[in-house]
């Protein structure tokens, strides 16, 4: 594509104070379409001044948001949810063209999103605090729950939809302002759900979008009127995030990678277990933080398993998003390329490739970032294939002798995201969601995300701090607690004393 027909594609703006802004700043990035491996849109990537900018929108709005009633908060988020379901369709085009997701996974990632403002409904019973009456003669006891003020969402690629769900619609309804940065490789989510709340009747400034890279992460990090961050990404940012926003006195929420191990004990359903490590090892083209990427198979079912898991990738149609396949492209050439270069990695680390995702024929265009299923077989755990957090449709098989063998393996990951385990033995299923060092564990269950009234968040290496996403750690986070002792005095009392106050 020539500099000429660059400078004539889209420019996608930030969004502050209820309109779209193209800021200070000159720079840019290309959004790519991965099924066509061509730019599609260009990107505005904000300075410093334009964090300023969403900031300080966000602060002008915060005092009258804040002190706006609950039942007008909440026929915001009521008109926003019916908004976003009638025009879902048109929100999962615009993943499916810049992520490369095939639609119904768009669908899925919005559906998910959905959960998590129909549980923001909720925030005036959510929200509630607790009285205690006659703590002491004529002395009372509550606590409130109160915003917080400006916050901060920091959000990835791989779900530029669902992820800032999890955050906007609980900051917003508990009564908070939200600069919010998504990633610059598939942007465009943001400004639309942005707008849609400014129709659902958003007061300008409540919900800010600015668009960037490290300068705009920094600047949000560091920011004083910014009092908290949520973001999701990688283990090395999550840690970076975790440490300078905190270091800048800011509540964190940093949800990082992951390696998520799925056992499969002998006396599991194979046939169910093979269904499980293809839907969750290579939906959303493996580029998900719950995506299963060690299938533990307990021996002697490792041999069945893998042939048919084999069979299944065999049937799997890979192409454009918008032509109804199974899988989609990656997000960029030089994602796709570094995922692929684990192929070779493997093979001279003396694991078995059986299925080998290069070269595949694909139904879409020959430029598109292009990795079919891959499948590797005795893995070692000493090899970067099994130790590294690939994000690709790259499924390994680790064989082990027991069960203590594979829980074991799962427990000395640095990693503690999510977990499954696939038996017909309610015994050891029971005994392994006990000893399992992970944060989310599913039995007999591939990806187990929790529902939106639970929260989300792993162990070790895939949570920084102790904040987890949405459900009840999510309305904790975004407000906090105040604390009010009250004595109305009787016109009769009198007296003075100058003792400890005590309970009487």
């Amino acid at each position: 594509m020539t500099e000429t027909a660059l400078t004539e594609l889209p420019v996608i703006t930030h969004w502050i104070d209820g309109a779209p802004l193209l800021g200070v700043s000159t720079r840019t990035a290309p959004v790519f379409n991965p099924a066509l491996g061509a730019v599609a849109k260009n990107v505005l990537l904000a300075s410093s001044v334009d964090v300023d900018t969403a900031v300080a929108s966000a602060q002008a709005a915060y005092p009258l948001w804040r002190d706006t009633s609950q039942a007008k908060r909440q026929g915001v988020m009521f008109n926003f949810r019916e908004l976003l379901n009638a025009r879902k369709g048109e929100l999962a085009d615009i993943l499916t063209a810049e992520h490369g997701k095939v639609t119904s996974d768009a669908l899925g990632e919005i559906a998910r999103g959905l959960e998590v403002v129909e549980f923001a409904l909720g925030m005036p019973h959510l929200s509630k605090g607790e009285y205690s009456e006659n703590v002491s003669t004529g002395v009372d006891v509550y606590t409130l729950r109160q915003p917080l003020g400006v916050v901060g969402i920091i959000s990835p690629f791989n779900f530029p939809a669902m992820v800032p769900l999890w955050f906007f619609p609980i900051a917003i309804a508990a009564g908070n302002t939200v600069v919010l940065k998504p990633s610059e490789k598939d942007p465009s989510a943001s400004n639309w759900m942005a707008a849609l709340m400014t129709e659902a009747g958003l007061p300008d400034g409540v919900l800010n979008v600015v668009h960037g890279d490290k300068e705009a992460v920094d600047a949000l990090l560091v920011h004083p009127d910014v009092q908290a961050i949520s973001f999701v990404g990688s283990t090395p940012i999550a840690k970076y995030i975790y440490e300078t926003a905190a270091h800048h006195g800011k509540r964190v929420q940093a949800l990082g990678g992951a390696k998520n191990h799925m056992l499969v004990l002998p006396d599991a359903d194979l046939d169910l277990a093979a269904d499980a490590a293809v839907n969750a090892g290579f939906g959303s083209a493996g580029e998900r933080c719950m995506a299963i990427s060690v299938v533990v198979a307990v021996e002697p079912v490792a041999d069945e398993l893998v042939a048919k898991i084999t069979e299944r990738l065999q049937g799997l149609r890979v192409g454009d998003g918008m032509r109804g396949c199974d899988m989609g492209p990656l997000i960029t050439e030089v994602h796709r390329d570094k995922v692929a270069s684990y192929i070779d990695i493997a093979r001279a680390d003396g694991a078995e490739v059986v299925v080998d995702g290069r070269g595949i024929e694909v139904d879409g265009d020959a430029s598109g970032f292009w990795l079919g299923p891959t499948l590797f077989d005795k893995v070692t755990t000493d090899s970067d294939v099994y130790l590294d957090e690939i994000f690709g449709p790259v499924l390994s098989v680790v064989r082990v002798a027991s069960y203590t063998e594979g829980l074991d393996l799962i427990n000395r990951s640095r990693y503690g995201n999510g977990t499954a385990i696939f038996t017909n033995d309610g015994g050891a299923a029971r005994r392994f969601q006990n000893e399992v060092q992970v944060g989310m564990v599913g039995i007999n269950v591939p990806i187990p995300v929790p529902v939106a009234y639970h929260s989300f968040g792993g162990w070790k290496d895939s949570l920084f701090g102790d904040a987890k996403a949405y459900g009840p750690a999510g309305i904790a986070f975004y407000t906090r607690e105040k604390a009010i002792t009250s004595r109305w005095l009787d016109p009769s009392h009198g007296g003075i004393n100058l003792g400890f106050p005590q309970n009487a």
